[in-house]
């Protein structure tokens, strides 16, 4: 598969595809995005929500949430933020998705089946890892969706000002439902 690709992005150069992408680094619409990797939203989200390339900064992460305050997904939220431009944070979720109702015994369980030994385990335990934070998912997507607004509400490198919300798409129609 990864040759397919390699192969097309060759095509997609040479003929100037690209053309019709060009752009700036910085947001059109001072929108920053953050929301789940669901393949299902790849091309659902940004139809949904009327933007094209070049409006908006997408962040992307299982689940769409933040499992830790200083991690990535609030290092590139803070660089849209401090040198983008980006004055508004949209935190959606969506339907059926994946990461609802997985849990770390899972997680490592399935790990165990594909190679990863105790020995690797326990290094990441004697390392900080605390498993049960970093692979949990949720059980409900508002009440992630919600957590997630207000953590980033509440950062102490977030500036007042930046205005953020919350929502819920469904994973179908793409029909956007407010929660915060």
């Amino acid at each position: 598969m990864i040759q397919e690709i390699l192969e097309y992005n060759e095509k997609f150069v040479a003929e100037k595809g690209y053309e019709q992408y060009r752009t700036s680094k910085y947001p059109d619409k001072k929108m920053a995005i953050l929301s789940c990797m669901d393949t299902r939203l790849t091309q659902l989200l940004p139809a949904a929500l009327g933007i094209k390339n070049g409006d908006v900064k997408i962040i992307k992460n299982a689940g769409g949430v933040i499992s830790h305050p200083f991690g990535s997904v609030v290092r590139s939220l803070l660089v849209a933020i401090f040198e983008l431009g980006v004055q508004e944070i949209m935190v959606i979720g969506h339907t059926d998705c994946g990461v609802q109702h997985i849990n770390a015994d899972m997680m490592i369980k399935c790990m165990k089946e594909r190679g990863v030994t105790d020995e690797q385990i326990d290094m990441m335990h004697y390392c900080g890892v605390d498993f049960e934070t970093w692979l949990s998912g949720f059980d409900d997507v508002e009440s992630s969706v919600h957590e997630t607004v207000e953590l980033l509400e509440n950062h102490p490198l977030i500036p007042d000002d930046i205005i953020i919300y919350g929502c819920v798409m469904d994973s179908v129609t793409g029909k956007l439902t407010h929660i915060k």
